[in-house]
C-alpha cells in the first residue's frame, strides 16, 4: 500500500471531520428509532431518509478512515530550509511575462484548493516546481499554455 504525503494540517481537517461524523451516528440512530415507530416502513418517508443519511455518513467515515491509514503527514517546519521546492512548502512566484506575484502551497489531493492557494502535488504547476530552488526560472506547461515563473520565495511554514 503505497503512502499518500499529507500536510499537518491536512490531517488535523481529517481528523475533525471524523471526529463530527462519529458524533453523528448515534443521532442518525436515535432518527431511525424515532421514524420506525411511526408505523410502515414502506411508505415511512422520515426512516428511508434517516436511513440514507447513516448510509452516507458511514461511507464517509470509511473514505476518512482509509485517507488517514495510507497518509504520510509531512510537516515541513522541522525540516532544513534549503530552499529547495518539496511538498508542504509555501511558494512566491512571479509570472515573467506579467510581472504578477501568485503564491502556493503544495499540498495532498484532497487539501487542494486553488482559491486558497493550496495546488495539489499532482497538478502542472507543482509538479513543474518540485525540486527547483529560489531564484530559478521555469516553464510550465499548463491547461492554457506555456507559463514562465520565476522562484521569488520558498517558505518552510
Amino acid at each position: 500500500m503505497d503512502k499518500v504525503p499529507m500536510t499537518v494540517r491536512g490531517e488535523q481537517l481529517l481528523r475533525h471531520e471524523l471526529e463530527a461524523l462519529m458524533k453523528r451516528r448515534p443521532i442518525i440512530s436515535q432518527a431511525i428509532g424515532e421514524a420506525r415507530e411511526l408505523g410502515d416502513l414502506k411508505e415511512n418517508a422520515e426512516y428511508h431518509a434517516a436511513r440514507e443519511e447513516q448510509g452516507i455518513c458511514e461511507a464517509q467515515i470509511r473514505d476518512i478512515e482509509y485517507k488517514l491509514s495510507v497518509a504520510q503527514v509531512i510537516d515541513v517546519t522541522k525540516m532544513n530550509n534549503t530552499g529547495k521546492v518539496i511538498f508542504g512548502v509555501t511558494v512566491n512566484l512571479i509570472d515573467v511575462e506579467t510581472d504578477e506575484e501568485v503564491t502556493y502551497q503544495i499540498v495532498g489531493d484532497d487539501e487542494a484548493d486553488i482559491k486558497a492557494g493550496r495546488i495539489s502535488v499532482n497538478s502542472p504547476i507543482a509538479r513543474g516546481l518540485i525540486g527547483k530552488e529560489e531564484g530559478d526560472e521555469v516553464v510550465i506547461a499548463t491547461p492554457g499554455g506555456q507559463k514562465e515563473f520565476e522562484i521569488e520565495k520558498v517558505e518552510y511554514i
